[in-house]
Order: C-alpha cells, then sequence, then structure tokens
C-alpha cells in the first residue's frame, strides 16, 4: 500500500515544522534552555531539508531515507530534552517536545519514503 505523504510533501511539512518550532519559543513563551533547543531543532530541521534527495532541497546530497533515520533518532532523543535540559517542570514546554515528538513519529509512518520525486 502506498503511503499517503511523498516526497514533496514531507518537504513542505519538513519547512513548516521547522518554522513552528522556530516560532514557538517566543509564543510560548519558553524558559531559556527550551528556547535553546527549539531553535537548534528549527536550525537542524532546515539545514537538512534543504541538503535533503527531494524535491524542495537546495542541494541533493543526504539521501531520502537517511533523512528519515535522523528524524526518527531526533523523535527518540526529544522526549529526555525537557528532563535533560532542565525544564520538565515547564508544562508549554515540556509538552511541546511530546507533540513535536508525535508529529514526527506520525509523519515517518506515512511517508512514503521509497518516493524518487
Amino acid at each position: 500500500m502506498k503511503k499517503p505523504i511523498s516526497a514533496r510533501a514531507h518537504g513542505v511539512l519538513d519547512y513548516t515544522t521547522a518554522l513552528a518550532v522556530a516560532a514557538a519559543p517566543q509564543l510560548l513563551d519558553f524558559p531559556a534552555r527550551a528556547r535553546k533547543l527549539c531553535y537548534g531543532l528549527a536550525a537542524s530541521y532546515t539545514s537538512l531539508s534543504a541538503v535533503t534527495d527531494y524535491p524542495l532541497a537546495v542541494r541533493r546530497e543526504v539521501p531520502f531515507k537517511a533523512h528519515g533515520a535522523v528524524e526518527l533518532a531526533l523523535a527518540a532523543a526529544l522526549p529526555a530534552m525537557p528532563r535533560v535540559l532542565g525544564f520538565e517542570d515547564n508544562r508549554a514546554a515540556r509538552n511541546f517536545c511530546f507533540g513535536l515528538t508525535a508529529l514526527t513519529l506520525v509523519v515517518a509512518a506515512l511517508t512514503d519514503w521509497s518516493d524518487d520525486a
């Protein structure tokens, strides 16, 4: 069965997610460490997207499946970040990390990683 998220759609989701992750700290008044995490994540998402072998890339250097593996690694680490970085008591920042983890896993599960777009 073909999955519903194409490489092009995945790229749109990546850049949109990066924008949302960059905006969240200001909009939700995150503490300093959560802000730094989000800005680093936004920069990482944008950078990885810019060099992934899919339609919205600036340079196609990273295979699309490797891009997916990096996203899954981030999803594995992200739930621990509120505790590791000391902002687990900030409900908005903590739950944002959990929500971003869930979003990443759902998008990964619905992406057609064989799409050569």
